[in-house]
């Protein structure tokens, strides 16, 4: 059966179930039954329209999972200080990695850039694979002047990380600057100072006049959509802020990476 002679099976199908429970309620005085009864009906009607709505609209290639409303679970995590761990040995061969963030809002995938940012690539895959990054929080949300969600950084306060040795060197440093510099899509890590390094990144949801000081590592393929969420519900302010518009902070709808998938490592 091809496309259309599915949509059209669907389709009468829907319209025939719709049609028996409007008969169904129509007699309702007949059968004797309560208004209960009839009320439960008329909402089966109801989902019967939206289903075959939806249905139809999946087989006819109109839907798309990225325009459905994002859906965010309880994060299920807290601040934790991590287990320190050292500095892998380097020796990158990640040339094709995909990596995907299944966080508590829905799957953030991203292509890993292993031949521009060999290193960093690798300390990322070492990260998920001794699960670091693991039921940890987004600690950080900024919707102004840049558009960023941090994270990778289980202590949730900006200053955690795998410990105090654990450093590598910067790569992949963009050489367009201004709004250009970091684009929407763009994964790159979250540092202290030139050369610093360690577990935290950030994930830009619009173009980002940021100087060209961060080493980016990635390029998001899916979840944009929950990152505009995110940043749509806005900061938390603290409690001196109180009133103020704040742009800068923890995110109200807080965000937890539960597991790091990668593939191709």
């Amino acid at each position: 059966m091809n496309g259309n002679n599915q949509l059209e099976a669907i389709q009468l199908y829907l319209v025939q179930s719709a049609g028996l429970l409007k008969r169904e309620i129509s007699s309702e005085n007949n059968l004797g039954r309560n208004m209960k009864s009839k009320a439960l009906r008329a909402g089966l009607v109801s989902i019967l329209a939206i289903t075959s709505t939806l249905a139809i609209s999946v087989i006819s290639g109109s839907f798309s999972p990225a325009k459905a409303a994002v859906l965010c679970q309880p994060a299920g995590a807290v601040p934790r200080i991590p287990a320190s761990l050292p500095l892998p040995t380097f020796n990158p061969t990640y040339k094709n990695v995909t990596v995907t963030l299944q966080t508590n809002c829905g799957n953030i995938v991203f292509t890993a850039l292993g031949s521009a940012a060999p290193k960093t690539v690798q300390s990322f895959v070492y990260l998920a694979q001794k699960k670091f990054f693991d039921i940890s929080l987004c600690h950080r949300l900024v919707t102004q002047g840049i558009y960023v969600l941090q994270c990778g950084d289980p202590t949730a306060v900006g200053s955690g990380g795998p410990g105090n040795t654990y450093r590598f060197p910067d790569e992949n440093l963009p050489t367009k600057l201004g709004t250009n510099g970091y684009p929407a899509g763009t994964v790159a890590m979250a540092n202290s100072g030139a050369n610093t390094n360690g577990s935290q990144f950030f994930l830009v949801f619009k173009n980002s006049p940021l100087p060209a000081s961060y080493s980016v590592f990635g390029k998001i393929t899916q979840g944009l959509d929950i990152l505009n969420y995110v940043a749509a519900q806005g900061v938390y302010p603290s409690q001196s802020q109180q009133g103020v518009s704040i742009t800068d902070g923890n995110p109200i709808q807080a965000v937890s990476i539960k597991h790091v998938i990668v593939t191709g490592a």
